[in-house]
Formats: C-alpha cells, sequence, structure tokens
C-alpha cells in the first residue's frame, strides 16, 4: 500500500482515495452521493424515513391508526406461529431501497441496515434472550441466479452488531415458490405450504428470531416457524426491515 505525506507529515492513502473518487459513497435510501462529512444516510432522507413507532400491532407490528387497538385486521382474523414481531421502517418510505438491496446486487446495504435495526430495536431484541437469528432461506436455484440471500446478509450484519449467533443452516426452502407479490392472502398461503423443512430432526434453540426484509401478510413468517416449532422450537419473533401498514385492515 503506497502512503504519501503531505506538507504538514499527514498521511494519504491515495488508492483509496482515488477508490471514493471513482466509487462515491451514496445515501442506502435514495441512491445519491453522500456530501462530506455525512455518514451512512443523507440528511432529506434521514428527515424523510420513519422508523415505525407505537401504536403497532402486538402481534405482527404493522403501523396503527388507533392507540388503542391491540391488534390490526389481519392478525384479528388469523393466528400466527410466530409470538410477535417488530419493524424498522414504513414500507413506503423504503420501497426503491429495498429494491436495489434485493434484485439490484448492492450488497453493501446490509451493513447499513444491519446498524439501522440495531440501534432502533437492538434493546428489544436483547430483551427477547434469543439464542440465535435465523435468516428466512432462498431456494437454491433462485440464490444461485441472483447470487445471495438478502435475508442471510442482513442477519449475518445484524448478529456481528448485537453479538447474536446466526444460524443459516437450520432451515430449507425446498422449492420454488411463486413471487408473493402476485398473489392474494389465501393463495399466499397455500402458494407456502410445505416448502420450509429443517436440516436436521431437531432444533436446540427455544428462542430464535427471524429475519427477512419485508413483512407482509405473515405467510412465510408462519411456515418458517411451522418447521421451527416441528422441530422443538419454543419461542418465534420476526425482525424486519420494512412493513406495510395495518390502518384500515
Amino acid at each position: 500500500m503506497n502512503l504519501h505525506f503531505t506538507a504538514k507529515g499527514e498521511k494519504k492513502n491515495w488508492p483509496e482515495i482515488l477508490a471514493s473518487w471513482l466509487y462515491p459513497v451514496r445515501c442506502p435510501i435514495c441512491d445519491e452521493v453522500l456530501g462530506t462529512g455525512l455518514q451512512r444516510m443523507c440528511l432529506p432522507c434521514r428527515q424523510k424515513v420513519r422508523y415505525l413507532t407505537a401504536p403497532f400491532c402486538c402481534r405482527c407490528g404493522k403501523k396503527l391508526a388507533d392507540e388503542e387497538e391491540e391488534f390490526c385486521g389481519d392478525c384479528r382474523r388469523r393466528r400466527h406461529l410466530f409470538t410477535a414481531g417488530r419493524a424498522l421502517y414504513q414500507y413506503e418510505d423504503v420501497v426503491p431501497a429495498l429494491y436495489r438491496f434485493k434484485y439490484g446486487g448492492r450488497r453493501e446495504y446490509a451493513a447499513f441496515f444491519g446498524r439501522e435495526l440495531a440501534q432502533q430495536l437492538g434493546t428489544y431484541m436483547q430483551s427477547l434472550e434469543p439464542e440465535g437469528l435465523v435468516p428466512v432461506p432462498m431456494y437454491a436455484g433462485k440464490r444461485r441466479r441472483r447470487g445471495y440471500n438478502q435475508a442471510q446478509l442482513l442477519a449475518e450484519a445484524l448478529g456481528k452488531e448485537l453479538n447474536i449467533p446466526v444460524y443459516t443452516d437450520l432451515v430449507v426452502r425446498n422449492r420454488n415458490t411463486r413471487p408473493l407479490k402476485e398473489l392474494n392472502p389465501e393463495e399466499r398461503v397455500n402458494n407456502l405450504k410445505k416448502a420450509f423443512n429443517l436440516r436436521q430432526n431437531g432444533v436446540k434453540l427455544k428462542t430464535i428470531i427471524l429475519i427477512d426484509d419485508i413483512y407482509t401478510t405473515g405467510s412465510t413468517m408462519d411456515q418458517v416457524s411451522a418447521a421451527l416449532l416441528a422441530g422443538g422450537c419454543q419461542r418465534i419473533y420476526s425482525i424486519v426491515l420494512a412493513i406495510g401498514s395495518g390502518i384500515g385492515s
């Protein structure tokens, strides 16, 4: 590594400086180049992006309009297999960022999102006393085509921030299901039935936090939870980057 000195004797790493010119750091939310001295997120996005705050559904974590309510309409109509869930962002605020993270090869977003989750929800997650984080698995063929599982990258970044073990081999997605955005809630449930299996006969972990990028109806979380519960897990929680609103549902 070549180090150069200024007149004052200050070291300059020219390869890193050149790299910063060729590949400037960009805001993960809007993808604009960050200004000098800014860290992680640009100021306009920091002011615009909403962290999800109370009142939210006590089961899935969706934002609620009425603080007197305990559950969103979806959770009042159906029983989920996971104990409770929380989310970091309102889905509408971060759609482009999630798309780039999920489909655009922007793996570097995982470190940013992991820090954001740790800062905003770390205390809550630690209070659950989890024995491990489990990313929602991706079908092997789809992972080969995409090159990575964004849920796994997120779980690994979050686990590093909070010093919680990450288990990527407990559950396997054994068939390639249709994209959930194309299906209604009933079709989502049928689409995911028997899509997940344990890689081994039993699960020694009693308390697990499932990690994913987006929560919509909870069908995916329920099916992964079903496999883990059948293997002996007792308490399963859900943590996601973004979730839709439970208002009016």
